[in-house]
């Protein structure tokens, strides 16, 4: 919730040098918000605005005074959902006024949002053009671009603002924790052998070297994942870019992947397990992991590793490891039987939580491992390598921003 920082009553009294045109200029309000008054044929400036906390705060909304047409710039709040708003008024009820309302600046915080100028007032025979351009971006998470200025005064001759500039990064607040005690929803198709389906965040698949896992998914991102010594198994739920006529790029071309995950496991699940996401990129090939729980005790190494060092994501630790591997009919990069598994295992496991798959992807590159390939998936993962059992997962959420 916002809440609204309203300015003090305190004024500046005009008085000082003397303006151009015989007035006396008011100085600006000094309060938060506050207003300054003009002095006769003055060019007063808005007082100065506080951003604070949430708060809300204006420049001073009268930005001139009888005379002259002022002008005034809204400070940006400096908190979460601050905005900013240009001087309302510039030179009101002014002879040959020839000012225009100022550009909003930008809402520093998070959803800030930004607003134009009004126009020139309503001056006779004057050239009063509209307010200037409209607010910068908002703040990061939603912030949108201010409005253009209105046009010029009644009889003025100036044309109106120009529009506002682009709004804030992201534009979707990323998602929050999930409800660890979620229960599964209802329904269901269950999928038997190897296969896969869905779009969206609900492509489905599953794998085993039998052929015989099992794969109960829903219309809604939840999934469970059975096996009854399937041999190496994996369930998977979630965006699909290098299937059939797909479309993969660069991870840092889908903006910012996160995911919520609520997992729930019965059984047992042979000499090795994952959950976690999972993925591959392709040009240079890749397989990666991000392995927050196991039936195995955490952190779990899959053998054959070199420790590329600590990670501090999502409020805990992971281990980074790079591992070579072979073969003929796993890999999903047409041509290759060598390639390269990234892994970032959490030393604490956890079963409900927030992914920040992209910051995995960022600390990786920053250790000097290659994300440069196109991003063909980025799912929730279950895998096993025998046993029997099953993972009930009612939240598996990958969230694109």
């Amino acid at each position: 919730m916002f809440a609204l920082v309203l300015g003090g009553s305190a004024l500046a009294c005009a008085g000082g040098e003397v303006a151009d045109d015989g007035g006396t200029s008011g100085t600006s309000g000094t309060s938060t918000g506050g207003k300054a008054a003009g002095g006769s044929g003055g060019t007063a400036a808005g007082g100065a605005p506080t951003g604070g906390g949430a708060g809300f705060t204006s420049g001073g909304s009268n930005a001139g005074g009888a005379g002259k047409g002022g002008s005034a710039t809204g400070g940006g709040g400096s908190g979460t959902g601050g905005n900013a708003t240009g001087g309302s008024t510039a030179g009101v009820n002014n002879t040959g006024g020839s000012s225009a309302g100022a550009s909003g600046a930008s809402g520093s915080g998070t959803g800030g949002n930004a607003t134009g100028g009004s126009g020139g007032g309503d001056n006779t025979g004057g050239s009063a053009g509209g307010g200037a351009a409209g607010g910068a971006s908002g703040g990061t998470f939603g912030g949108s671009g201010g409005t253009g200025g209105a046009n010029g005064g009644a009889s003025g001759s100036g044309a109106g603002g120009a529009a506002g500039s682009s709004g804030g990064t992201g534009g979707v607040i990323p998602p929050g924790e999930p409800d660890c005690d979620a229960q599964m929803p209802s329904g269901g198709t269950l999928r038997m052998n190897n296969g896969s389906g869905g779009q969206g965040n609900l492509a489905w698949e599953i794998w085993s070297n039998t052929g015989q896992g099992q794969l109960t998914s829903y219309d809604v991102p939840a999934f469970i994942a059975t096996w009854n010594e399937s041999g190496g198994y994996l369930g998977r739920l979630g965006y699909e870019w290098g299937g059939f006529q797909g479309n993969p790029v660069p991870h840092d071309q889908r903006g910012t992947i996160t995911a919520q995950f609520v997992a729930r496991k019965t059984g047992s699940a042979g000499g090795y397990s994952y959950i976690g996401m999972y993925g591959w990129t392709t040009n240079p090939c890749v397989e990666w992991y991000v392995v927050d729980d196991s039936f195995n005790n955490m952190p779990i190494n899959p053998g054959n590793t070199t420790n590329e060092g600590d990670v501090e994501i999502d409020g805990g630790t992971y281990v980074v490891y790079t591992r070579p591997t072979s073969g003929s009919g796993g890999t999903r990069c047409s041509g290759v039987t060598n390639w390269i598994q990234y892994y970032s295992v959490r030393r604490t496991a956890r079963a409900c939580g927030v992914i920040s798959l992209s910051e995995h992807f960022n600390a990786w590159e920053s250790l000097g491992m290659d994300m440069s390939g196109e991003l063909l998936e980025a799912k929730i993962l279950v895998e096993v390598g025998g046993g029997v059992g099953n993972v009930q997962l009612p939240i598996a959420n990958v969230v694109l921003q």
